[in-house]
């Protein structure tokens, strides 16, 4: 059993306000993973001023951006060594399946890689246009004390999307973790440590959200960066107007995916697999919509019965399950809750249901739920759900495929399938989203990641990502 009984303040493994440890259960059969301390709001003042101090009078922020990419390099190096360790510690806390957490992992190396690359080619400090009346400089520069609030759903990942930048661009972080993720983020604290940042110049730490609050609220605090629920996500946007913070915001989804017409159909259940139910549909941009042409309706909805009959739902830590359980027992509770309301709304069951799955009823699962005859206003179509129930809505024609898949209070993700790829990328031009996939095309680290409308405000990755860290100033000379 893993056992963190102190907090990682400013570089540091400290004693904590509160010496209480909370038991980590695994979703699968509620077994004991580990215990771990909390954070108080007692800490967070630590943390802060240790951030703060490490800012206005440490060298971090004036270290040269060459400087912190090697030590950034040194830490993913560090953090890749531990991957499959990472990997096994996730999905035995949250229940992710190994097959994700271990893909997803090891892809962070790849993310971490790309951020350095736009960080090298970053403009730190460029020269104005010389051939203008004005001359002088525009800067980049750090912005200062961020605190950076990460969800349970994939802790390694979300924390390195936010860390990597905001250390890149010289500020100092403390990170937010959930409750849930306590063993891995201090798993990720000690890879911190080891890569030797300066004192003060990191804090991670899991806490509860009453606890969250008061960082995000803090008047020492310059930025917020928060990835989760849009509710919780306009919360913090109402607080970061208050103070005039910095804020960037990735938040929910209502991802829909469009099949054409000539769609090679069994590339589409298998991209869905993947699309729709990865990471347990515990997951922001998830294909949760399925727009299917009226002409070929009952043949989608008959290929996507089967792939989702076929989904292995179990225990995490087997190789061959696709679907672990839901992370809390609430959270379970949930997504049945919607299974049953979409049926009280009049979709059409075809597979799947709210009882839990045979043989697992001491974990917190859910059987992968199917629904067809789905009108788009329908709940279960208009809001997320972020567990394994995929809907399928008919439409008539293209026009009225797009103007159902912008029908949504999100904007986030989605994808078309179709022969024609050019054909598909126009398509992909009219829809209202931040991130969309032609034929489930793979992800790149290169390209700005973030949402239109309630699925948030600002990007990650690429230069995108760096800018979110840095405030512009021009000197004129």
């Amino acid at each position: 059993m893993i056992i963190y009984d102190k907090l990682f303040i400013g570089g540091e493994w400290v004693k904590p306000s509160s010496a209480e440890l909370l038991d980590i259960r695994s979703p699968h059969d509620q077994s004991l993973v580990g215990r771990a301390v909390q954070a108080t709001s007692a800490d967070v003042d630590k943390a802060v001023a240790a951030a703060r101090n490490a800012f206005d009078h440490g060298p971090w922020p004036l270290t040269t951006p060459q400087a912190r990419q090697d030590l950034v390099a040194r830490f993913n190096e560090l953090h890749a060594a531990r991957a499959a360790e990472a990997a096994r510690l996730i999905s035995a806390e949250r229940g992710a399946p190994i097959w994700f957490t271990s893909y997803l992992q090891t892809a962070l190396a790849d993310q971490t890689d790309a951020y350095l690359r736009a960080a090298a080619a970053f403009g730190w400090e460029e020269a104005l246009d010389p051939s203008g009346v004005a001359k002088g400089l525009v800067r980049r520069e750090p912005i200062g004390v961020v605190a950076a609030v990460i969800p349970w759903n994939a802790p390694h990942q979300s924390a390195l999307t936010k860390l990597v930048p905001a250390l890149l661009a010289g500020n100092t972080v403390i990170l937010k973790a959930s409750p849930e993720n306590s063993l891995s983020v201090f798993m990720l604290a000690e890879i911190i440590a080891e890569a030797g940042f300066p004192e003060g110049v990191v804090s991670i730490m899991p806490a509860d959200r009453e606890t969250s609050e008061y960082l995000v609220a803090h008047p020492d605090v310059d930025k917020i960066s928060f990835t989760g629920s849009t509710a919780a996500g306009r919360r913090i946007a109402a607080i970061a107007g208050e103070q005039l913070k910095r804020v960037s915001l990735e938040l929910g989804g209502k991802s829909a995916t469009i099949i054409l017409e000539d769609a090679d159909l069994s590339a589409v259940t298998d991209g869905i697999k993947f699309a729709s139910f990865a990471n347990n549909a515990e997951n922001c941009q998830a294909h949760t919509r399925v727009l299917a042409p009226r002409g070929r309706y009952e043949e989608v909805v008959a290929a996507l019965k089967v792939t989702v009959e076929n989904l292995v739902v179990g225990d995490p830590a087997d190789a061959t399950t696709f679907v672990g359980p839901m992370v809390r027992a609430d959270q379970q509770r949930r997504v049945r809750s919607y299974i049953e309301l979409g049926v009280a709304e009049g979709a059409r069951l075809v597979t799947g249901g709210a009882d839990v799955p045979e043989g697992l009823e001491g974990g917190n699962y859910v059987k992968p739920t199917l629904f067809a005859d789905v009108d788009n206003h329908m709940r279960i179509a208009q809001e997320e759900i972020f567990g394994p129930v995929l809907v399928v809505i008919p439409y008539e024609d293209e026009e009225d495929a797009i103007r159902i898949a912008n029908d949504s209070p999100y904007g986030l993700g989605g994808g078309v399938w179709t022969a024609d790829t050019d054909h598909g990328v126009d398509i992909a031009r009219r829809i209202r989203t931040g991130f969309f996939m032609v034929n489930a095309a793979p992800v790149s680290f290169e390209g700005p990641f973030g949402g239109y409308k309630a699925s948030g405000i600002g990007r990650e990755f690429g230069s995108a990502g760096l800018s979110e860290y840095v405030e512009h100033k021009t000197i004129n000379i």
